[in-house]
């Protein structure tokens, strides 16, 4: 949710911000006119409100007439209170949800545009040439099958298309993956947190994925709950409903999670192999902090994920999304795009997000300045998605015989293998 104030002193700056996302303009007045209702409202109570008081203290001492015809407006008042409280609910009501409706405010560096503007600001590693090393990649689930690591076609018969099995040297990756990615995370200071997957309303619309992102999301309608498509949403509303002491910050938290998305919207898009699948595994940086450390936070999650996508030895394009392709949350995102071989282009394996107050705000989640209390800024950072980094590794460390080199980082978590090797049929 945005600040209010913000809303009320600079609409225009609103405006440009719902224009740049691709969004509804007329939302912003809409919002500002059920504002001046609730806010006339709420004045027409307290004056009615008063009224009444000191129409109180005169009965006990009006003569009989006098008291008939205070009594008689005593009447009128408490109705006219009633309503004037009813009216009062509802216009907070209606101001609330149109509030909700309005995306973060787009910081004003954003570059303007859909999914193919984004800017890119660093380009990491060297692409290998395959014709010249003397022979034809092979895509990761190719891969994945002849290591014995990838069964799409159970998974399917199962669950259904997009699902999927890791056994064997599979499993143990994904393993490798998780420990590695909090090791990390836990080296640079953050908590390590096994998140619930399943929360309730007031999580997933306090993180901001009920608006535009709500057909991606699984929802459980006999018990209201909703599964996650990213620890965020947990971690976020860890601290719903408190007040943290300033001095406590930033604090940080890597949440472990199954995520789930119903992709919408994807149909014919990444059919093949694990890319984009229903369920998959992350490790979630996530960081509360002051709003004045927000920006120097987003840039600390940005060289993280950097680091540890260095550590794997993947070639990396860095970009600034664009304005049209951010979450409502977002202010500003940041994604890692590792180079896919086979698809011969760059794909997104992580992100982060700088969200400033608006998740706060929506999940009261308050910090202690002094005698001041004020919304904190949140920001979360994908370290590790671990499908779409099995992907990359496998495609981008593949050798002619089939094989596929390990990253010194992962090796601890898997005996010490330098190769991960086909397995014979």
């Amino acid at each position: 949710m945005i600040d209010l104030r913000l809303l009320r002193e600079d609409p225009d700056r609103v405006r440009a911000s719902q224009r740049a996302r691709g969004e509804d303009v007329a939302l912003v007045d809409a919002v500002l006119s059920a504002d001046e209702r609730r806010r006339s409202s709420g004045l027409r109570f307290d004056e009615l409100r008063s009224e009444q008081k000191s129409l109180g203290k005169l009965v006990p001492k009006a003569s009989p007439d006098e008291k008939a015809e205070l009594l008689k407006r005593a009447e009128q008042l408490k109705a006219d209170v009633k309503a004037a409280d009813a009216a009062q609910h509802e216009a907070d009501e209606e101001a609330r949800a149109l509030l909700l409706q309005l995306g973060n405010v787009v910081h004003p560096d954003v570059p303007v545009g859909g999914e193919e503007d984004f800017t890119v600001l660093e380009t990491y590693g060297t692409i290998r040439d395959f014709g010249a090393e003397g022979f034809e990649p092979k895509d990761h689930l190719e891969l994945g099958e002849a290591l014995g690591a990838i069964d799409m076609e159970r998974g399917a018969k199962v669950s259904g298309s997009r699902f999927y099995y890791l056994k064997g040297i599979g499993a143990l990756l994904e393993l490798a993956l998780v420990n590695a990615a909090v090791a990390q995370a836990t080296a640079a200071g953050f908590t390590p947190m096994i998140t619930p997957a399943l929360v309730r309303p007031q999580a997933m619309e306090g993180t901001g994925f009920l608006g535009q992102a709500a057909g991606d999301v699984y929802h459980l309608e006999q018990d209201d709950y909703y599964l996650v498509g990213t620890s965020e949403v947990p971690l976020a509303a860890y601290h719903m409903d408190e007040i943290i002491d300033a001095d406590r910050l930033p604090l940080r938290y890597a949440g472990y999670s199954s995520c789930f998305r119903r992709e919408a919207g994807t149909y014919g898009k990444d059919t093949r192999g694990i890319f984009r699948v229903h369920q998959f595994e992350k490790v979630e940086m996530f960081s509360y902090t002051t709003p004045e450390e927000a920006r120097a936070e987003h840039l600390r999650l940005l060289e993280w994920e950097k680091e540890w996508l260095l550590s794997l030895g993947l070639p990396f394009q860095v970009i600034d999304v664009a304005s049209g392709d951010l979450g409502a949350s977002a202010s500003r995102k940041y994604d890692c795009e590792a180079w896919i071989p086979t698809q011969g282009k760059y794909r997104e394996l992580t992100s982060t997000s700088n969200c400033d107050g608006f998740q706060a705000r929506r999940l009261s989640v308050r910090m202690r300045d002094g005698k001041q209390v004020r919304p904190l800024a949140t920001l979360n950072g994908t370290l590790c998605a671990v499908t779409r980094t099995i992907v990359a590794l496998l495609e981008n460390h593949q050798q002619a015989d089939g094989s596929v080199w390990v990253p010194e980082v992962l090796r601890p978590y898997l005996g010490g293998r330098e190769l991960l090797e086909p397995v014979a049929k």
